[in-house]
């Protein structure tokens, strides 16, 4: 399996890196946190570790962590606008619960 962004996330990433002027991607991750336990952090990626797990998609490319990648495999990132709102919204296979507020979840 693999982490993946829907075509809508891919071309705001990349959008923003064009923006930024420079980036090889972005960074998905889980952190301790929240009421439920578990919260996503997402970065820019400048530079690349010998740790990175990547993975390509829609010419994005995906960096995440083993320990990351245990709760996220199998994600799709998608960015979606509702109304006045518009984000990123984390479409994860593995959660069993999250929190009233949507800012944390567990598996």
């Amino acid at each position: 399996m693999a982490i993946t962004l829907s075509e809508s996330a891919a071309k705001h990433v990349s959008n923003f890196i064009a923006k930024r002027g420079k980036g090889l991607g972005i960074r998905l991750g889980v952190k301790t946190s929240g009421c439920s336990g578990m919260a996503y952090k997402l970065e820019f990626v400048d530079v690349a570790t010998d740790d990175d797990i990547t993975f390509q998609s829609h010419g994005v490319t995906v960096f995440t962590d083993a320990k990351s990648l245990a709760y996220l495999e199998g994600t799709e990132l998608d960015y979606t606008k509702e109304g006045l709102n518009e984000g990123f919204k984390f479409n994860n296979p593995n959660v069993k619960d999250e929190c009233g507020c949507g800012e944390s979840f567990n598996v």
